[in-house]
């Protein structure tokens, strides 16, 4: 790789970070990169996965308190994500890169609204946990996470952006666990999704692996600084501001394929 591609990476990767740190939806801010860069659009993708799973495996061990007494769903929900993620990647490379090339811009653009969204996640998760009964039948809770999980871990495997803010939705409301503890629960999906896409894109796909070396190193630094900074940023103009990129990406991609 030439410097500036090497300087383009890393700073992609460090806001990358930062953003996941503080607010989430950093990849919408590493794979268009990957794109202008010159990465073939699946190239980009599966990069953009692989390069994701250091900055998820240091979010799963800051939550490691809030895991305790998860052991069962961790296990159970493990088996799904791992079921929907090998789905979801075989579904990226046994399809036509015409075709994802095609979707990417709505790939974009419903990570983009996720994102915008997630503040109503998260109070949704809230108010879940918060009329939750006693009576709640932990098992029949289990089995809905477990299928909503299979949907979001499918999407994982095909299109790893916006992968944690669904996954939060989706756990949080189905489980009736507190914010934190539906984090921690998440943050290891997300490691276990990551890892077998990564396994899998490995033994069957084309990972331009010095650019996702890059991104990752890049993307540990940019976690650490938003998690040291972060707390002196206005957490929604940083959002804003991601989702106002996410959605300039989409329409620069939608006017790409027009033509």
């Amino acid at each position: 790789m030439e410097f500036e591609t090497v300087v383009l990476l890393a700073l992609a990767g460090t806001a990358s970070g930062a953003i996941n740190a503080i607010a989430g939806g950093g990849s919408l801010v590493t794979f268009p990169t990957l794109l202008a860069l010159g990465y073939p659009p699946v190239i980009a993708n599966i990069t953009n996965t692989v390069a994701a799973l250091p900055g998820y495996l240091g979010g799963a061990w800051g939550y490691r308190r809030e895991l305790i007494g998860q052991r069962r769903r961790i296990v159970v929900l493990g088996i799904v994500t791992v079921a929907g993620a090998v789905f979801g990647s075989a579904l990226l490379l046994l399809g036509s890169e015409r075709t994802f090339t095609a979707v990417v811009p709505w790939l974009v653009l419903g990570s983009t609204l996720l994102l915008a969204a997630q503040p109503m996640l998260t109070s949704l998760v809230r108010r879940s946990a918060l009329s939750a009964s006693a009576s709640a039948r932990p098992r029949e809770a289990l089995r809905w996470a477990g299928l909503g999980q299979l949907g979001v871990a499918v999407y994982g495997g095909y299109f790893n952006a916006g992968l944690g803010i669904m996954m939060l939705g989706v756990l949080g409301i189905a489980l009736h666990e507190t914010l934190h503890r539906v984090n921690a629960l998440k943050s290891v999906l997300s490691v276990v999704a990551s890892a077998v896409s990564l396994v899998y894109f490995a033994t069957f796909a084309t990972v331009a692996w010095p650019a996702a070396a890059v991104i990752a190193i890049a993307g540990l630094l940019g976690g650490w600084l938003g998690a040291a900074f972060g707390r002196r940023l206005p957490v929604p103009l940083l959002r804003w501001s991601v989702v106002t990129f996410g959605l300039i990406v989409f329409l620069v991609l939608l006017v790409k394929n027009a033509s």
